[in-house]
């Protein structure tokens, strides 16, 4: 469910025109919806109401300080992969006791200030980042919080560039190594194990691969339990889908995903960690971009619009369907025609959307693309010298800029001619 409806024929964001904002911003932009994220959030967390839960925001979605602090405000911890997102989410007022850390690359450096900020834990991805980590605590004088992510072999059954759990990607510590790992942790003077973790990737719209995964994570906990390692929380990761199409039977909901848990996870008795993102903040935001001009091709007919693939990046890297609505609504008897939804940058793969049924279009009309508030601001970029574009929060009937659009100063003034010159 999100908070982008229909008044009076105008898509409004919560009780907001979107006309009017774009009026006041320009196109293109992005607005997000205060009502959708903080129901997302509860809805997720209410469905492990009762049990030791942390649950970890993963700032990669979107990592807006505006956003992060509307959900730390609910009680959100951060999941963070880098050190500048863990800059974003200290900015956000987020403790460090309630952040954890990803990735495969952490550098010495980000390990050292995040050990600074004292943080929750640290998911641990191979043996040299563990030994690394251990040098690094023990020259502080202090051991590091770590639960290894293991990497179960499951196919998530997602996108192949989001799939994180099957034996040929680069993530996590594969699970036959995983004892032996477990083992070499306990020995090293600047680590304190503390859990276990799991990442099998992301828009899962099935409950079967993250049962697989627990399953096969489960009997370790059991083996390494009997070993004499303190697993003192589950990590389970995120990775749950949203609805793309409207219309289109749902992934499953968090109530599903919370039973199944609660039945495989009941005898661990520790606390369970997970790290939502997309389920999030996903639906809790739309791109509003102009139309430029119409333009009829051999074969098609193209709606060439202000925003890009340096916008958007997801529907030309991942063949990412988003819905697409026109912001003033057709009558329901007009007819429909098939677009291509295209941007102005020079390349082919420029494009937002293919072979769309739409009502018909004109140039200064404004359209909706759904579904954009994670993966979205975060993944753009300034190819083409385009500025990155607004991003705005709205909260019932108010609304505020909470990234400003670039401006050409500012990307230009990013360059440096060197004194040759």
């Amino acid at each position: 469910m999100d908070h982008f409806d229909y008044k009076g024929g105008i898509l409004h964001a919560e009780d907001l025109s979107i006309e009017d904002i774009a009026r006041e911003t320009g196109t293109p932009f992005y607005v997000y919806s205060t009502a959708t994220l903080t129901r997302h959030y509860q809805v997720f967390s209410r469905a492990f109401a009762g049990l030791d839960t942390l649950i970890c925001y993963s700032v990669k979605a979107n990592s807006n300080i505006a956003v992060l602090k509307t959900l730390a405000d609910l009680g959100s911890g951060m999941d963070v992969v880098s050190r500048g997102e863990l800059r974003r989410a200290r900015a956000a007022g987020v403790p460090g006791q309630k952040i954890v850390f990803s990735g495969v690359g952490k550098t010495r450096e980000e390990m050292a200030e995040a050990l600074d900020e004292n943080i929750y834990c640290f998911n641990i991805e191979s043996e040299p980042e563990l030994e690394a980590l251990s040098g690094i605590a023990a020259a502080k004088e202090v051991k590091a919080p770590v639960a290894l992510r293991i990497n179960p072999d499951v196919d998530a059954r997602t996108h192949a560039k989001i799939s994180t759990g099957r034996a040929e990607d680069k993530f996590g510590i594969p699970w036959k190594r995983a004892r032996e790992t477990y083992a070499m942790a306990a020995k090293l003077p600047g680590i304190r194990v503390t859990g276990i973790d799991m990442h099998i990737g992301s828009q899962l719209t099935e409950l079967e691969p993250f049962s697989n995964a627990i399953s096969r994570l489960g009997d370790l906990v059991r083996e390494l339990r009997a070993a004499g390692h303190r697993i003192n929380h589950f990590d389970f990761g995120g990775g749950l889908g949203i609805p793309y199409r409207r219309g289109n039977a749902p992934p499953p909901h968090p109530d599903e995903y919370a039973e199944m848990v609660k039945d495989m996870a009941a005898e661990f008795d520790c606390r369970l960690v997970f790290e939502p993102g997309r389920m999030i903040a996903g639906n809790a935001g739309i791109l509003v971009a102009k139309i430029i001009y119409i333009k009829q091709g051999e074969n098609k007919t193209f709606a060439i619009v202000d925003a890009a693939m340096n916008d958007l990046v997801r529907p030309t890297l991942y063949s990412a369907h988003h819905d697409i609505l026109p912001v003033r609504a057709a009558a329901p008897d007009v007819p429909e025609r098939d677009y291509d939804i295209v941007g102005p940058i020079c390349e082919s793969g420029d494009f937002l959307a293919r072979s769309r049924k739409l009502p018909p279009l004109a140039a200064g009309d404004l359209i909706a693309v759904m579904s954009a508030g994670a993966y979205g601001a975060v993944l753009s970029g300034t190819y083409n010298t385009r500025p990155l574009i607004p991003e705005t929060l709205v909260n019932g009937a108010d609304y505020a800029i909470i990234r400003k659009r670039q401006s050409y100063e500012a990307l230009l003034g990013l360059d440096a001619l060197p004194p040759w010159l």
